[in-house]
């Protein structure tokens, strides 16, 4: 049963993977509290693995084989059972989550802060972010006009997201005014930009709507003489129906906010009711550590035929 469906199928992509301008179409915020960038469909689990472990610690039990892989989910589900009563319940199932997500931004922050914060003391300043991804608009190496006129406008945007993000007004980031730039989808007081921004992204002919054309096309770009895929169909379907609130064609700013920020809609309870929903045998609405074991493959997986110099790491504790 798809629980979570093409709703899920946009993408929540933080800003970036190593600090890059925030225009990347990949890397840019598109849904509030996605939890992988992977289509969530009932053939591929690795929706399911990102979100339940986390993308890099989904790449490490990629790398196992299926008799590790059981191993250690063992453990992780008696992190989990957080009472010790022998049953994984929806409320663990959420926490759980919502920590690993937690702890995957964290992480990023602490990358991008490494990277950026020339000074060392502790804070982004916008100078040293702009020197550290933007200096090379000084160069006379940039020759390619339309290559300046893009990044022109990435610095542009970047700065007006930068000044949104740091309250006090001072152009230095705090840690968590840094963590709102990189992550805006996080903080309440940077939704509003959030909409600004996927307008921008999507709305390519300037009139201040999304049409459904621009949304498939900012899903997907057809091959030549490929046929539409079945899940581009069922977008069409999904903005007509849903995206499209009052049926005029087109989505303005408030049906695009509903669609990307949805205050009703939370992705971790989704996706642990669909969890469970699938590993639930006796239906019981909680899951015993076992019926997780015997669905191992949709919670962790495991796509290695070798044990041994495949692995690059290990993680006895998560």
């Amino acid at each position: 049963m798809k629980l979570i469906g093409s709703l899920c199928a946009v993408v929540f992509c933080s800003f970036l993977a190593f600090c890059k301008p925030t225009q990347e179409k990949k890397d840019r915020v598109h849904h509030a509290k996605e939890l992988s960038n992977q289509p969530h469909d009932d053939g591929n689990h690795q929706y399911d693995h990102e979100a339940f472990l986390g993308k890099e610690e989904a790449k490490t039990f990629d790398q196992l084989t299926p008799e590790e892989s059981k191993e250690r989910l063992g453990k992780i589900v008696d992190k989990i059972d957080s009472d010790s009563d022998g049953f994984v319940t929806l409320q663990e199932l959420v926490a759980w989550i919502k920590h690993v997500h937690g702890r995957w931004v964290q992480e990023d922050v602490e990358k991008q802060i490494a990277l950026c914060d020339t000074d060392h003391d502790g804070k982004v300043s916008w100078i040293e972010y702009n020197a550290q991804f933007y200096s090379h608009l000084k160069d006379e190496d940039l020759h390619d006009a339309e290559d300046k006129h893009s990044y022109k406008k990435m610095l542009a945007r970047d700065e007006r997201r930068f000044k949104k993000a740091d309250k006090d007004g001072d152009m230095i980031a705090t840690r968590e005014e840094f963590t709102a730039f990189l992550h805006p989808e996080e903080f309440d007081y940077m939704k509003d930009l959030v909409v600004t921004e996927t307008i921008e992204d999507m709305d390519k002919n300037g009139d201040g709507f999304v049409q459904l054309e621009e949304y498939i096309g900012d899903l997907y770009t057809p091959e030549s003489g490929e046929p539409e895929p079945d899940w581009v169909k069922t977008e069409r379907e999904q903005f007509k129906e849903f995206r499209d609130m009052n049926k005029d064609g087109k989505m303005d700013r408030n049906e695009i906010s509903h669609w990307i920020l949805p205050g009703e809609y939370d992705p971790v309870e989704a996706e642990s009711k669909h969890l469970i929903y699938e590993s639930d045998t006796n239906r019981d609405e909680k899951l015993t550590k076992q019926e997780i074991l015997d669905n191992w493959n949709m919670f962790v997986g495991s796509q290695a035929t070798n044990y041994g110099e495949d692995l690059t790491r290990k993680h006895d504790e998560l």
